[in-house]
C-alpha cells in the first residue's frame, strides 16, 4: 500500500540527517502509516520516498483529517431578543441597507440579519449593560453604549475589535446618533453632571456641547445633510436644538407636556417629529427647530415610545404603549395603518420600539413590544411575522426527548421557556402558564419536558404542543435540579427529594444534607451533596429511596450531575471547577483529571456514544473532554463562550454542542477531530 503522505507537509517537519526516532515520529508512525514499520526513523522514510512515484504522495482526505488537530469553533448564534425596561423606549437600528439590525441585549450588542435571524454576530466589548446601538450611515461601524455612560464605536464585519472607547457620561446612555458623513456622534443619557456630549467617532474630540436640559435625555436626532442641525428630547418635556458642526444651542421648544421619548429627522432633512408620554406628535422645521404643525390628536391612547421615517420621507411609524404601532401619511396627517397587539391591557404587548427599514422594496418594519419580541410589519398585510427569545440570563438548556438532538428546550432568568428548532434557528415561547421566575433545570422523558421554576413549582410541557400543560406541581421548597427515569421524575429540594409519576406525588423523601444537583438513570439516582459527596440511591416503581454508596472523592459542593445515555458512567462537576466520573457499575472512579475549569461547574452533558463529555461553568468557558484513558487530560476549549458564565450545554444532531448562558443567546459549536 503506497503512502499517502502530503509530501510538502512532511519535508519541513522531518528532513535533514540529524533527526532522531522520537515519540513524535512513533505516534505519527503508528496513527498515519502502519505500513511504515520498516522505516523506523524520518531519515529512512525520506530515503524510501525516493523509489516510489510521487502521485503515491497526493495528499487524501484521510490522511489530512487524521493529521487535524481537535477543535471547537462557533457555528452560529441563535440570538436573544432585545432587552426593555417598562416606561422606557428601546432604540432597534437598521443599516442602510436593510439586511440587518442592532440593539442590545445583556452586556453584548447583537447584530442580526434580518432575513435570516439565525444569522447572528454577537459583540461583547461592554463591561456594564448595553442600552443602545446605533448604525453608522454608511453601515461599516456601529456605535455603542451602557448603563455606565461608555461609548463604543466598532466594526460588524470585525465584531471583535473595538475601534473606539469613550466615557460619555456618569450615568445611562438613552441613544446614539450620527451625523450624514459617519464622522461625528452625539450620545445622551441620564448623567449626573450633563445629559450628553458631541465627539468625532474616530479620536473622540469634542465638537459640540449638549445643554438646555435640566432632566434625563431620552433621545437625539441629527439631521443627514448640511448644514447640520441636532435635537435631544427630554424628561423635562423640552426639545433643545442645535447648529453645527461644532453643535451649539440655538433654541428649545416646549410643545409637550410630559416627557418627551423620541425623536427622528426625516431622510431630507426638511422635517423634525419628536413624539412623547403626553401622546403628542409635534413637527418641526428641520433647519430652524420652529414648530409647524401637531398630528394625530387622540390616536394613541397611550404613551408614544418611538418613531421612525420611511426611506422616501413621505411616511413615518410610530410605537406606542396601547399595544398599537400606527403608520402615518405625513402631509394629510393622517393614519393610513394601525396593527394592534395582545388582548385589552396587556403590559407585554405593548410597543416601545420601531425602525422603518431602510434599503428595501418590500417597506419593511420592525417593532418591539415590551416583552422582547420582535415582529416585522409590511404595509398592506395585517398579519405579522414575530421574532421570539429571551433578554434575560438563560439558565436551563435541555435537547428533546426523542433524542434526535434537532430540538431544544431553554428557560430564562425572568421564568420564559422558549423551543427552539435547531434547523432554522427559530424559536417559539411555550403557551400556557409559565414560570414567575427563573428556572433551575429541565428533565425530558415521554414526549414530555419537565421545568422546575425557583416559583417553587414543576411545571410540564407537551413537547409536540409546546404547550404547558395543565396546573403545576406544588414543591416544598426551591429546586435545585430534576431529573427523569423510568417513568419517574426526581425533583431535589432544599428539603429534600419529592418523587412524580404521571404528573402526581409519589414519594417525598428529607435527607441530612443539602442536595445541590440531582441526576437519574434507570434504578440509580445520584444526588449531590453540599459536604462534598455524591449520593447514591436505588429506587423502585414506588419511588422510594434507598443509599447504596457515598462517593467522596470531590474536593467542593457539587454543583452538576449527568449519567451517560447508557447509565454507564457518571461525571460530577463541583463548585470549583472540577468533573469526576464514575463508573455505575462498580461506583468506583474512573477519571479525576478533568479540572480546566476555574469556576462552578453548572452543568455537563455527554453524547451518544458515552465517550466524550461537554461541560459549562461560571468561567464563561465550554470544555469537552474525552473520556478515553490515554486521553484524559485533553480537553479542547471554547473560551468566553458566554458573558456572565455557562448555564448550560447539550449535545445536537451532528455531534455538535449547544450552549446557553447568561448573554441570553444559545450557541452552536461544531467539534472536529476529537481524538
Amino acid at each position: 500500500m503506497a503512502p499517502t503522505l502530503q509530501q510538502q507537509h512532511y519535508l519541513p517537519t522531518y528532513q535533514g540527517s540529524n533527526i532522531k526516532a522520537s515519540a513524535k515520529w512513533n505516534n505519527f508512525q503508528a496513527a498515519l502509516f502502519p505500513y511504515l514499520r520498516h522505516c523506523p526513523t524520518p531519515a529512512q522514510y525520506l530515503g524510501a520516498k525516493n523509489k516510489y512515484p510521487s502521485n503515491w504522495f497526493k495528499p487524501s482526505s484521510n490522511s489530512i483529517s487524521a493529521m487535524a488537530s481537535p477543535s471547537i469553533t462557533l457555528d452560529r448564534i441563535l440570538a436573544a431578543v432585545p432587552v426593555t425596561t417598562r416606561g422606557q423606549p428601546t432604540q432597534i437600528s437598521a443599516d442602510s441597507k436593510g439586511q440587518r439590525i442592532a440593539y442590545p441585549c445583556g452586556k453584548s450588542i447583537f447584530v442580526r440579519s434580518i432575513d435570516d435571524p439565525s444569522d447572528t454576530k454577537e459583540y461583547t466589548g461592554h463591561t456594564a449593560p448595553t442600552t443602545v446601538a446605533r448604525f453608522a450611515p454608511s453601515g461599516f461601524k456601529i456605535a455603542s453604549g451602557d448603563s455606565s455612560g461608555m461609548l463604543k464605536v466598532w466594526e460588524p464585519e470585525s465584531i471583535d475589535s473595538t475601534r473606539g472607547e469613550y466615557a460619555i457620561i456618569s450615568g445611562r446612555l438613552n441613544d446614539i446618533a450620527w451625523d450624514g458623513e459617519s464622522q461625528r456622534v452625539i450620545a445622551v443619557g441620564d448623567g449626573r453632571e450633563q445629559f450628553g456630549r458631541c465627539i468625532t467617532a474616530d479620536s473622540g474630540n469634542s465638537v459640540g456641547e449638549i445643554i438646555g436640559h435640566s432632566k434625563s435625555v431620552n433621545a437625539v436626532a441629527m439631521k443627514p445633510q448640511r448644514p447640520f442641525r441636532a435635537a435631544t428630547v427630554g424628561d423635562d418635556g423640552n426639545m433643545v436644538f442645535y447648529h453645527g458642526a461644532p453643535y451649539k444651542f440655538n433654541n428649545k421648544s416646549a410643545q409637550h407636556t410630559g416627557f418627551v421619548l423620541g425623536a427622528a429627522y426625516s431622510p431630507d432633512g426638511n422635517t423634525l417629529v419628536t413624539v412623547g408620554a403626553d401622546k403628542r406628535i409635534q413637527l418641526y422645521d428641520g433647519k430652524t427647530g420652529e414648530p409647524t404643525k401637531e398630528i394625530g390628536q387622540g390616536e394613541h391612547t397611550g404613551s408614544i415610545f418611538a418613531v421612525s421615517w420611511s426611506q422616501d420621507g413621505k411616511k413615518f411609524v410610530t410605537a406606542s404603549a396601547d399595544q398599537t404601532v400606527k403608520l402615518w401619511d405625513v402631509d394629510a396627517g393622517s393614519v393610513t395603518q394601525t396593527w394592534k397587539f395582545g388582548g385589552d391591557a396587556t403590559v407585554g404587548d405593548q410597543q416601545v420600539g420601531v425602525v422603518f427599514v431602510p434599503g428595501r422594496s418590500d417597506g419593511l418594519i420592525i417593532s418591539l413590544s415590551l416583552e422582547g419580541q420582535l415582529t416585522y410589519l409590511t404595509e398592506g398585510k395585517e398579519e405579522p411575522v414575530r421574532v421570539y427569545g429571551h433578554n434575560r440570563g438563560i439558565t436551563a438548556l435541555s435537547t428533546a426527548s426523542n433524542g434526535k438532538g434537532a430540538d431544544l428546550w431553554s428557560g430564562s432568568f425572568d421564568g420564559r421557556v422558549c423551543h427552539w428548532d435547531i434547523k432554522s434557528g427559530i424559536a417559539a415561547v411555550v403557551d400556557g402558564q409559565a414560570h414567575t421566575n427563573q428556572v433551575a433545570q429541565f428533565a425530558v422523558a415521554d414526549g414530555k419536558a419537565f421545568s422546575a421554576g425557583w416559583d417553587d413549582n414543576l411545571r410540564i410541557v407537551d413537547e409536540s404542543a409546546k404547550t404547558f400543560l395543565g396546573s403545576s406541581a406544588k414543591l416544598q421548597a426551591q429546586p435545585k435540579g430534576v431529573s427523569a427515569a423510568n417513568g419517574l421524575v426526581y425533583v431535589a429540594t432544599y428539603s429534600g427529594i419529592s418523587v412524580y409519576s404521571d404528573e402526581k406525588l409519589v414519594s417525598e423523601q428529607s435527607l441530612d444534607y443539602t442536595p445541590g444537583a440531582i441526576a437519574a438513570s434507570g434504578s440509580f439516582v445520584a444526588v449531590g451533596a453540599n459536604e462534598n459527596s455524591v449520593r447514591i440511591y436505588s429506587t423502585g416503581s414506588d419511588g422510594k429511596l434507598q443509599e447504596v454508596k457515598a462517593l467522596s472523592n470531590p474536593t467542593g459542593t457539587i454543583s452538576a450531575l449527568t449519567f451517560s445515555k447508557d447509565g454507564s458512567h457518571l461525571a460530577a462537576g463541583n463548585s470549583v471547577g472540577k468533573i469526576y466520573v464514575y463508573s455505575a457499575e462498580s461506583w468506583e472512579l474512573v477519571a479525576d483529571r478533568w479540572s480546566a475549569h476555574t469556576a462552578r461547574v453548572t452543568s455537563i452533558a455527554w453524547d451518544d456514544t458515552g465517550a466524550y463529555a461537554a461541560s459549562g461553568s461560571l468561567d464563561t468557558n465550554v470544555f469537552v473532554w474525552c473520556l478515553e484513558k490515554k486521553n484524559q487530560g485533553k480537553r479542547i476549549k471554547a473560551a468566553n463562550a458566554h458573558k456572565d458564565g455557562v448555564n448550560g450545554v447539550a449535545w445536537i444532531e451532528g455531534g455538535k454542542v449547544a450552549s446557553a448562558g447568561g448573554d441570553a443567546s444559545v450557541k452552536i459549536w461544531s467539534v472536529q477531530n476529537l481524538p
